[in-house]
């Protein structure tokens, strides 16, 4: 992950300071234990200033509003308590060269400030600290006690101190190309390598654009740097110092991440927030979705394993309560052929009833024939009895079974993260599997199941008709009980786990061949068998689709459908 280093956290302050200040607070939110959201209000517009202190992807921007999910944390109460009312006035570095913010807030414009929040954008260091006017701790989102850190502790009532300062060479657009050259061909060496040990304020990325605007490789060695690739790369540095002077960034998306500088950008951004709040979003929705899948996968693996054991352990009681007329069976031939006993007997022979074959039976040498007939009696009674107690408990294993089946086939297809829509996905998936005891989590801050998400996947038939395919358990049901209409189609692979599939009619509207077709490759290829070349796939109007009583999420009943082969295989994946 690309960290946000001296250059972006340059733009994006300066393009917060052009536009954004100053700015009544009018609320503080914490999106998760490494984020706060503050919203802004200005004469002009209102908007939400992000601050995330997380080691991999700590930055300041302007992002998305935060979700209406209730905020427990304590350090954005006490931001609030605190912040609430008052105007963001300033936004400025602590000192040149430095990744520390100052968030200064005032009663109102012109005025001293009474609280500063200070922003330390400094990888696995990074921190958010508010301190009042005499710059005295009143909260941090990470405290470091003296056990910790005896050089720079961090705790509520201690003055804050600066982060030690910068101890290498700081850039300075005065240098002349001789001084410079000479700075960073002191020692030979890889020439990226010598740009970061001999000066502060650079970053492996920013270096990564700069000389591939050059035409420089990183790993060229100084030595072979000639007089033109040297003029060439002192004109970048320049630029890029000049940059840094007027405040004037070009925000561009390039193949690994993001620049502010223009340089090696695929693709123009909109503005740096948009820039920084998307690159970051992204990277750590990324990250959370492969943990959570991760972590949901193999809950599901074990839970499906034992329940397996369990089931097969019921079968096998099943099959051996098959056994119970056969020991009927051998008590009523002892009981009818008494007299062929004979004492001491551990094995008698006697015809069938039927078949007149001879039938051996095991007896008890201590016991008489009656009480081995009665033995036998007991055995039938007691496996009659297992029967009638085990075939629930295996029809309600096997209901879990297909269940749980059905949830690891919707995760099997949120194999990749693409958008915010995915990890949503999964988390639902998550609130679903705790609503329903599989998971525990006492920290997790489950959303209202009651609400689940309508971001389904969306395609178009070759008609030109909406096709809507849920992402999980949670959508399926929404689907096809609530946004399902009279003359919709309802489409799900047959005796297969996967999503429902719902083919949008307009009333007086008929699907065509094609339109059915497509609609079946779809509910295929969103199902457990989406390997195989041909699917069969049931649809019926969605009044025919059922769910009694007390059934799980996503599992339904259907009648008068219609069966058409489904082929995955075909499916391109145009979303609309």
């Amino acid at each position: 992950m690309q960290p946000l280093d001296f250059t972006a956290l340059t733009a994006a302050c300066s393009e917060i300071r052009a536009n954004w200040l100053p700015a009544r607070t009018e609320q503080v939110y914490q999106r998760d234990r490494y984020t706060i959201a503050i919203a802004l209000r200005t004469l002009n517009q209102r908007g939400w200033l992000e601050v995330c202190w997380h080691p991999q992807a700590a930055h300041i921007c302007i992002g998305d509003p935060p979700p209406r999910n209730p905020d427990t944390f304590t350090f954005s109460q006490q931001l609030r308590h605190q912040l609430g009312g008052l105007a963001l006035v300033g936004i400025e570095a602590i000192s040149p060269w430095e990744r520390v913010i100052d968030l200064q807030f005032a009663r109102r414009p012109g005025e001293n400030a009474l609280y500063h929040v200070y922003a330390e954008v400094m990888g696995k260091y990074s921190n958010v600290i508010l301190t009042d006017a005499s710059n005295e701790i009143i909260t941090a989102a990470h405290q470091v006690s003296q056990q910790q850190s005896s050089v720079r502790p961090i705790q509520t009532g201690q003055n804050y101190e600066t982060p030690p300062k910068l101890t290498g060479k700081i850039p300075s657009f005065s240098e002349s190309l001789e001084r410079w050259q000479e700075r960073v061909s002191l020692v030979p060496g890889g020439i990226k390598r010598q740009l970061l040990k001999s000066y502060s304020g650079l970053s492996a990325a920013l270096l990564d654009t700069m000389l591939l605007a050059a035409n420089i490789t990183p790993d060229t060695n100084t030595d072979a740097l000639t007089a033109n690739d040297w003029q060439n790369l002192f004109h970048r540095w320049q630029e890029w110092l000049q940059a840094l002077e007027a405040g004037k960034f070009q925000p561009a998306w390039t193949d690994n991440g993001y620049t502010v500088m223009g340089w090696g950008g695929v693709a123009p951004a909109n503005s740096i927030q948009e820039l920084i709040y998307r690159y970051y979003t992204d990277q750590l929705n990324q990250q959370v979705f492969v943990q959570l899948r991760h972590q949901l996968s193999q809950k599901l693996v074990n839970i499906l394993g034992k329940l397996r054991t369990k089931a097969k352990t019921f079968s096998d009681r099943l099959q051996q309560s098959d056994q119970a007329e056969e020991y009927r069976q051998k008590a009523d031939l002892l009981m009818a052929h008494l007299h062929h006993w004979q004492p001491g007997m551990q094995e008698i022979s006697l015809p069938d009833f039927e078949t007149g074959e001879l039938r051996a039976i095991a007896l008890f040498p201590d016991k008489n024939a009656v009480q081995n007939a009665q033995k036998l009696y007991k055995q039938h009674q007691k496996l009659k009895r297992a029967r009638a107690a085990v075939e629930p408990l295996l029809f309600a294993v096997q209901a879990e079974i297909d269940y749980l089946e059905q949830v690891e086939a919707t995760i099997s297809q949120l194999d990749n993260y693409q958008t915010p829509e995915d990890l949503q996905a999964l988390e639902e998936i998550r609130d679903e599997l705790i609503g329903q005891k599989y998971l525990e989590d006492p920290e997790y801050r489950s959303r209202s199941a009651n609400t689940p998400s309508t971001n389904f996947h969306r395609y178009r038939t070759p008609s030109g008709f909406e096709v809507l395919i849920g992402r999980n358990n949670l959508q399926n049901d929404q689907l096809t009980f609530r946004v399902a209409g009279d003359y919709d189609l309802w489409f799900h692979a047959q005796e297969i786990p996967g999503s429902h599939t719902l083919l949008r009619l307009e009333p007086g509207t008929v699907a065509e061949e094609a339109d059915l077709q497509f609609t079946a490759n779809l509910a295929a290829y969103f199902s457990r068998a989406r390997q195989s070349d041909q699917v069969p796939v049931v649809y019926t109007q969605p009044k025919h689709v059922y769910k009694p009583k007390g059934t799980k999420p996503g599992l339904v009943v259907y009648k008068q459908e219609t069966i058409i082969w489904g082929k995955p295989q075909s499916v391109i994946g145009d979303k609309t």
